[in-house]
């Protein structure tokens, strides 16, 4: 069980994945020395030093592709957050470009072997591969660049794990357990699958009554094959409407609280392997099987022991980072040229400071 997945798949340094390291060409030189265009001539640098240069193109590349994830996700980003987001991401920026090339083959390899398995849990997530497509470019990225990210990000990682000194005990991990008995509350859960004979319109336009007549003669047949033994998975994987499980034979495992109220009821309320009624929802007709019911229950020590130990460690590092780059971008002598910037990253870096201290 994965107790803090959020924390666990984000790093120490780097803000929503981004990370643009200097690309090199062909002729193994940095290409921001050769500029695509002339106006790249005259693209303001934001941040400068020994090896590092973050110009507001680049800046702006990385909020936009958080505006648009943010946006895929039905989030707003409020204006007066956009500075302080604009200031975390320059941090981040500056900060692969110090821990790149520090990098051993052993670091790239353990990066690349991280951003693989990561591309593989996101596809798993989109459903199909052409799902995925079609989110990364909602947020404006290709695969291709999305892997190096997410690889630099790793390898980055992968460097601080081995510079910062982090030592959790097995006491730290106990007592953290027995001290937050709620993170270990594991709510009631159902396993169940279900194939969608959508009603909606691809624009999100509601279908005539004509067209959802159809559907429902649809739906309904399809119950009459399900509840006569054919396979439940195979049908889902062939006319369900839900791209997001009908290649997974059209599971979820969800507690209360996840899904719509009508799909939510009939599938804690079955018993296991029941098939329901045809059951409607706002996004059409639903077919539901019940395959696995779980009573709500506390994750014993031994299960989340490894998550705990990952967490304290991942923790303990985020706390070491500050100071551990501070010195490596003085080393570099980095500068922070937009004043603003520099107040925010400035005023983030005092309180980290701060904290730290007051830890030990």
């Amino acid at each position: 069980m994965k107790l803090f997945p959020a924390v666990l798949l984000a790093t120490s340094l780097l803000v929503a994945g981004l990370s643009v390291a200097p690309a090199t060409n062909a002729a193994g030189t940095n290409a921001t020395d050769a500029p695509k265009n002339p106006f790249e001539l005259f693209d303001e640098v934001v941040a400068q030093g020994d090896g590092v240069k973050v110009t507001r193109a680049q800046l702006d590349e990385a909020l936009v592709t958080l505006r648009s994830a943010a946006a895929a996700r039905g989030q707003n980003i409020p204006p007066q957050a956009m500075r302080r987001l604009e200031a975390q991401v320059l941090s981040s920026l500056i900060g692969m470009q110090v821990l790149l090339p520090q990098a051993t083959e052993a670091d790239k390899a353990a990066g690349a072997e991280i951003a693989a398995k990561q591309i593989v849990l996101m596809k798993e997530g989109a459903g199909t591969d052409e799902a995925f497509a079609r989110q990364l470019k909602t947020v404006g990225i290709g695969e291709a660049s999305l892997i190096k990210r997410l690889t630099d990000e790793a390898t980055a990682d992968t460097i601080l794990k081995r510079e910062l000194k982090v030592h959790v005990t097995d006491a730290d991990v106990k007592k953290f357990y027995d001290e937050n008995p709620n993170k270990f509350e594991k709510p009631e859960m159902v396993r169940a699958a279900h194939i969608l004979v959508g009603t909606t319109e691809p624009g999100g336009g509601e279908m005539s009554p004509g067209q959802r007549k159809e559907k429902l003669a649809l739906a309904e047949n399809l119950l009459k094959r399900a509840r006569a033994g054919e396979d439940f998975g195979r049908l889902a994987a062939e006319f369900s409407d839900d791209p997001g499980s009908k290649n997974k034979g059209g599971e979820y495992t969800f507690p209360r609280g996840q899904m719509v109220a009508e799909f939510e009821s009939v599938a804690f309320s079955q018993r296991t392997n029941q098939i329901s009624d045809v059951v409607t929802t706002r996004f059409g007709y639903h077919i539901i099987k019940t395959l696995e019911k779980t009573p709500a229950q506390t994750v014993p020590f031994a299960e989340a022991e490894g998550d705990i130990r990952k967490f304290l460690e991942f923790r303990e590092r985020q706390s070491q980072t500050p100071a551990y780059m501070g010195k490596k971008q003085a080393a570099a002598h980095v500068q922070i040229l937009d004043k603003e910037l520099k107040e925010i990253i400035d005023e983030a870096n005092a309180a980290a400071k701060k904290a730290a201290d007051e830890k030990n």
